[in-house]
């Protein structure tokens, strides 16, 4: 089940400086490249270097973080393939995960998602509709009731949060994400899991889509043939 969090303060220091380095990750505050050093780390965060070198090492840990010559810590880049893979991956994760809570699902969970989803309609701002999405999926995960798919799909989640703010920053990528939930909605309820497996699997693949479209707009996709592609920075 999804559990409540902690406020900052009720945390250890380290935790509490990894979870704000995650935050900051995700809303594109720091972006791939981005050098992450203790000390400027630990004046604006308000905290010493010892639970900064902490959440950095667990960063790293998590693969967003890279150690470079004559560059120290900084946030990774991922090139096209990565990219690629990761999507193509999280088609196959979540798509599991929702032909399992077709089977596995409460009736209380299905009417939470549906409650979620409903106040994705209704909201217009694109942070709100973002934080919506991640509760949709995050209660979906959690109704497949298996512990180890959660794990697997948390560490993919980790290394996606590189790219940046959500595509849901696309007012037409909301609506038609929300639509597409309706829809996976209506198969759990059936209890048809080769359908929300399916129905998962092609909204994950329209994300892709506008991913891909978004970098590729923003000149941060070069899709010709480079030096093994590990340089491609997207």
């Amino acid at each position: 089940m999804i559990t409540a969090t902690k406020p900052a303060s009720d945390l250890p220091q380290g935790q509490s400086a990894y979870d704000r380095l995650l935050d900051e990750i995700r809303h594109g505050t720091l972006p791939p490249g981005a050098r992450l050093r203790e000390v400027d780390l630990a004046a604006r965060l308000g905290i010493s270097r010892t639970p900064v070198r902490e959440a950095i090492r667990r960063l790293e840990a998590d693969g967003l973080v890279e150690h470079l010559p004559r560059h120290g810590a900084s946030l990774r880049r991922l090139n096209y393939a990565e990219v690629m893979e990761l999507y193509e991956m999280r088609a196959v994760l979540e798509g599991t995960a929702a032909r399992l809570a077709a089977r596995s699902a409460s009736d209380l969970e299905l009417r939470e998602l549906a409650e979620i989803n409903a106040e994705m309609i209704a909201r217009s701002d694109p942070a709100d509709t973002s934080r919506l999405n991640r509760q949709f999926h995050t209660a979906l995960i959690n109704a497949a009731k298996n512990r180890y798919l959660m794990r697997a799909i948390g560490a993919m989640a980790r290394t996606l949060l590189i790219l940046g703010p959500s595509t849901l920053h696309d007012p037409a990528r909301s609506k038609a994400a929300a639509e597409e939930h309706a829809g996976l909605l209506q198969a759990l309820e059936a209890r048809d899991g080769v359908e929300a497996e399916a129905r998962m699997r092609a909204h994950i693949e329209a994300a892709h889509r506008i991913r891909l479209r978004q970098l590729r707009d923003a000149g941060l996709m070069d899709t010709g043939e480079t030096d093994g592609g590990s340089d491609v920075a997207i």
